[in-house]
């Protein structure tokens, strides 16, 4: 019999963005479905990220992004990910993202974008069809 491994995430507050009830919510239905969750805190910078998701070997890291700049943070990180070959784990954003920005988003090189009101079980689910 195969043992599936837990989906490692981690879910991280970039910028000067104050609000995390959101992501801590998101968190703690993520390790309810089985999933190992690292929570990095608040403003983080995209160095200390890309030093956690080493540092934890993480399958995702998820963004928690409400301040609008979720266009320019995706595609900085997503440029160091492939700089430092973090070209394993998979980039997903949530948070206060308009419907227009998804596209652009996905052809930058995001996974999955969970925009606000997404329900806990299409974020879950969202996540694990990555590894599917």
């Amino acid at each position: 019999m195969e043992t599936k491994q837990k989906i490692r995430i981690l879910i991280a507050k970039p910028g000067l963005d104050g609000h995390d009830k959101g992501a801590k919510v998101v968190a703690l239905a993520l390790r309810d479905a089985g999933m190992e969750v690292i929570y990095s805190g608040l403003h983080q910078t995209l160095d200390q990220i890309i030093q956690s998701a080493t540092q934890e070997s993480v399958d995702v890291i998820g963004l928690s992004i409400m301040s609008g700049a979720h266009l320019p943070i995706c595609q900085k990180l997503m440029a160091m990910m492939r700089e430092k070959g973090l070209v394993h784990a998979k980039l997903t954003v949530g948070g206060v993202i308009p419907h227009q920005d998804i596209p652009k988003l996905k052809e930058i090189g995001v996974a999955a974008v969970f925009p606000g009101g997404t329900s806990f079980e299409d974020i879950i689910n969202g996540i694990n069809n990555l590894f599917e």
